[in-house]
């Protein structure tokens, strides 16, 4: 029970890494928010929690609203007395390149990640000052260590999270406030646990990109969630942590090798190119 006693807001929520954070959090003793835009799928979540003996309550929240934001942690710390943890997973995608996308294509990916985690930040901090500290995770993404092609919103969204979360913990260190990153590589976002791969030409092409030869849970985030969230991470704060089954850590020509004789090896695997991440 590592965060017995804690209350924290998970937005996203409603499925994928959201959803096993808000259900891991719940699981080790907190009360959480569960906050998303499909509001069926949250409170599903929101059932489910407590039908496994946790305390939920859900709140729609549209993430590029800052009136929707401030009312999420006004309604957390109203229902439960207080706020500790801070998960900013929602997010707003948006593809395309420099030439290409719209002003008000990037504008909107950048309202849907750094502006609205810096509005979750802005209303929950002072609550969590009053409460004795607390914990900011933002979920940024692999992408933001390293850009893909054609994904302008997205990469400089994810990225502009690790500076957000730096200056969060240069500012209010002091008051016990913590925030951290979590960088996470391929997740197979629709397993609840650790359930097998479907074992598809495609899925086989794409573990072997992964030195671990395997994709993502959405437990692996959760599990990352959880040690900022609780006490065991006293000492961390602005740091950035790739949850990616090594993806990051190797050299791009070694794996380009790698995958020529894999495919060399497996020509089936061709018939369907690798999914973007």
């Amino acid at each position: 029970m590592r965060l017995q006693g804690k209350i924290a807001i998970v937005t996203g929520a409603s499925n994928g890494i959201g959803k096993r954070t808000a259900r891991r959090f719940a699981e080790e003793g907190a009360s959480v928010i569960v906050s998303d835009v499909q509001d069926d799928l949250g409170k599903q979540v929101v059932e489910r929690i407590r039908n496994d003996g946790g305390a939920a309550t859900y709140v729609h929240c549209d993430i590029l609203q800052e009136d929707d934001i401030k009312r999420l942690v006004g309604t957390a710390v109203d229902t439960y007395g207080a706020l500790h943890i801070l998960v900013n997973n929602a997010m707003v995608n948006a593809a395309r390149t420099a030439v290409d996308a719209t002003a008000d294509e990037f504008d909107r990916a950048m309202a849907g990640m750094p502006r609205a985690s810096y509005l979750g930040a802005k209303y929950a901090i002072p609550h969590m000052i009053e409460a004795g500290g607390g914990s900011i995770i933002c979920i940024s993404s692999v992408h933001g260590i390293l850009p893909a092609r054609r994904g302008l919103g997205y990469e400089v969204g994810k990225s502009a999270l690790f500076n957000l979360c730096r200056e969060i913990s240069v500012d209010y260190a002091p008051q016990g406030i913590r925030a951290n990153a979590i960088c996470p590589g391929g997740v197979q976002s629709r397993l609840e646990d650790t359930d097998a791969t479907p074992d598809t030409p495609q899925s086989r092409y794409t573990r072997e990109v992964y030195p671990t030869r395997r994709l993502g849970w959405p437990l692996d985030i959760a599990n990352a969630c959880l040690y900022f969230a609780s006490d065991e991470s006293s000492w961390v704060t602005g740091q950035v942590l790739a949850v990616d089954g090594g993806l990051t850590t190797q050299l791009q020509d070694d794996l380009a090798f790698r995958l020529r004789d894999y495919l060399r090896e497996h020509p089936d695997s061709l018939e369907a190119p690798p999914r973007r991440n």
